[in-house]
């Protein structure tokens, strides 16, 4: 069984950021029991068992038993603080917020579909309770989690050589219900550009390709995940297509990393920065809209075969996930 714990706890320990910056404040993580909330909200509790460095980590949660499935192992003596509540229930909360990562938001391609209203609502209007939260409260840094849909209908070139870079903010069909979902991410970092530009809150975004590694559900429909489960039961894969299209991955880790590094280190969004191109990982200074993937992103191989068997078995969805990463050349 994969050890999150142990995952994050060297992350924690190894990540080289100020975390001086972090000490003490109130860092409010919204989606905290998503996959990506409860990772960041894991690291910084994870630091301050580590080094006790007293940082409040606000985890906003609509669902109180599966936040405490997931982050039942700590306490307020780590410096965990649940506050129950949706986006929509912000201004009755009184939230704390030095610091903001929000990464509440609909995931599910399923849902778009059948609550497209919804799924634009909730990242729209959600993003702006969040920037007016962060204006009253003078926060210091606010990330807001975009996706790597803000760059259009993907790549129109097959293979890793015609890679998606910042300035390809390429087209998407307004007219498709399914847009509801990258629109309305595209309409989220407009909102974030604009409070900056009026009211100077100190916004910065990252643009996350497909994430996947430990702790993601194991009934996730993602391609990654069905083949992690597939591998578990020693069954065939069978493709829908000719698996020769190309997508860009990034493992949570990784995502995890490039958001904390952005919260503390990121430059705010203005109009004359947006786009920049991903920095290089030698860089000391992070633009502030940059890809997951700039940071020791895995890319998942195509393959043109219809059917392909799985060559390694391993106990868990989550270690095989972790297996099918060190395979692709990422970190240990």
């Amino acid at each position: 069984m994969f050890d999150l714990q142990e995952e994050y706890a060297s992350l924690a320990q190894h990540l080289d950021i100020d975390w001086d910056a972090l000490a003490g404040r109130h860092v409010l993580v919204t989606g905290a029991t998503g996959l990506i909330g409860s990772l960041c909200a894991r690291t910084l509790l994870e630091r301050n068992r580590l080094t006790g460095a007293g940082i409040i980590v606000d985890a906003l949660v609509r669902d109180p038993a599966k936040a405490q499935a997931m982050l039942g192992q700590y306490t307020a003596d780590d410096g965990l603080v649940l506050h129950q509540g949706s986006l929509e229930d912000v201004d009755s909360l009184d939230l704390p917020a030095d610091y903001v990562i929000h990464t509440a938001c609909p995931t599910a391609s399923s849902f778009f579909m059948s609550h497209p209203v919804e799924t634009f609502s909730a990242i729209v209007d959600g993003t702006r309770s969040m920037l007016e939260l962060a204006r009253r409260r003078g926060a210091a840094s606010f990330v807001y989690v975009s996706s790597m849909e803000i760059y259009g209908m993907g790549n129109k070139q097959r293979g890793t050589e015609h890679l998606l870079d910042e300035s390809a903010v390429g087209y998407i069909d307004p007219c498709s219900v399914r847009s509801c979902y990258s629109e309305g991410k595209r309409a989220a970092e407009n909102l974030c550009v604009s409070y900056h530009s009026e009211y100077q809150v100190p916004v910065k975004a990252v643009r996350l390709a497909q994430t996947f590694g430990p702790g993601i559900p194991r009934d996730d429909v993602r391609l990654f995940a069905a083949l992690a489960r597939n591998a578990v039961a020693g069954k065939d894969f069978v493709m829908k297509t000719t698996g020769e299209s190309t997508r860009m991955y990034s493992y949570t880790a990784d995502a995890v990393s490039a958001i904390l590094t952005v919260l503390v280190a990121g430059r705010t969004a203005s109009r004359t920065t947006w786009p920049i191109p991903p920095p290089t990982r030698q860089s000391a200074r992070w633009p502030i809209w940059c890809t997951a993937n700039s940071v020791r992103a895995t890319r998942a191989s195509s393959s043109t075969s219809t059917r392909t068997r799985p060559t390694r078995r391993s106990t868990t969805c989550h270690s095989t996930c972790h297996a099918l990463r060190r395979s692709a050349g990422g970190r240990r």
